[in-house]
């Protein structure tokens, strides 16, 4: 009977560890697309900027009025820089210079895998250059969306950005890993949290404390803002004010009622875009 619970529980074991292994397969795994060939309905020059790490980032450009300042736009996991496209569009149209960007292992930006924030902050690093490379006189702001927000706080050294837009955020990536796998087991996935967290840790070759950026965002020196969405189950509310009571002055936070872990824009529209246009005025056109 001792043998046969033995052999049960074995397989049990090996099962789970199976299972853990594919699902870390998924999760780290490229999210590459062929983005070039689309066409834009706003004008947009495609660039491709040296990283620390060999690769060529690859984004688009859109020219708004000097003047009015430049905003990196970085967008979230398993996804690429066609998600930016909408926010793009709505400023420039108000004179903002725009650059949009493929993460590491999305779209065309080479990369063998995701590694939550570890890689796709250097792409960061190496995309704010190129905005002051090009835009020598212009201030600089940053919007990003979940992993895309991850790379902007975990970016060494200091960005020095006028203002920053961190959506759909997570404090921690333990928290972001237990309440995906909530959402897709049940209570039951939390079981596999300690093997996943130990084939990203391994991957990506950081610790899993080094990855969270709640322990990274009081170095973010710049005016930040905050957004998050009341049915948001993949970051909830208190994680996000958390993470915002961890982030330094000057610094607001927007809860959007209803929103999910989706695009905020699509979802809030015009409000959205309002409460955006306005902390980026704020912060990047102080002499208007």
């Amino acid at each position: 009977m001792l043998q046969k619970i033995l052999i049960t529980l074995s397989g049990v074991c090996i099962a789970a560890a199976i299972l853990s292994f594919l699902a870390g397969e998924l999760v780290t795994g490229s999210a590459a697309t062929a983005t070039e060939t689309l066409l834009t309905d706003i004008p947009v020059q495609s660039v491709k900027i040296p990283a620390a790490d060999g690769n060529l980032v690859h984004g688009w450009i859109a020219y708004g009025e000097d003047g009015n300042g430049a905003v990196l736009l970085v967008h979230s996991i398993r996804s690429n820089r066609v998600e930016m496209l909408s926010r793009a569009r709505f400023l420039t149209a108000q004179g903002y210079h725009t650059l949009m960007i493929d993460l590491q292992a999305h779209g065309e930006t080479p990369g063998d895998r995701i590694t939550f924030g570890a890689k796709e902050s250097g792409n960061v690093e190496a995309a704010v250059n190129f905005l002051r490379q090009t835009f020598p006189h212009e201030r600089i702001g940053a919007i990003g969306v979940s992993l895309g927000a991850a790379a902007i706080v975990l970016a060494k050294p200091d960005l020095r950005l006028g203002a920053v837009i961190l959506e759909s955020l997570h404090p921690t990536l333990e928290e972001a890993v237990e309440n995906r796998l909530k959402l897709f087991l049940g209570e039951p996935g939390k079981l596999f949290l300690p093997l996943l967290l130990f084939q990203i840790s391994f991957f990506t070759g950081e610790p899993i404390e080094a990855l969270s950026p709640i322990t990274q965002i009081n170095n973010l020196n710049s005016p930040v803002l905050i957004i998050a969405g009341t049915n948001d189950q993949h970051t909830t509310v208190p994680e996000t004010e958390r993470l915002f009571a961890a982030a330094r002055e000057p610094k607001e936070l927007w809860i959007v009622p209803g929103a999910r872990h989706f695009n905020m824009h699509d979802y809030a529209g015009k409000t959205y875009e309002r409460e955006v246009s306005d902390f980026l005025a704020y912060y990047l056109r102080r002499n208007e």
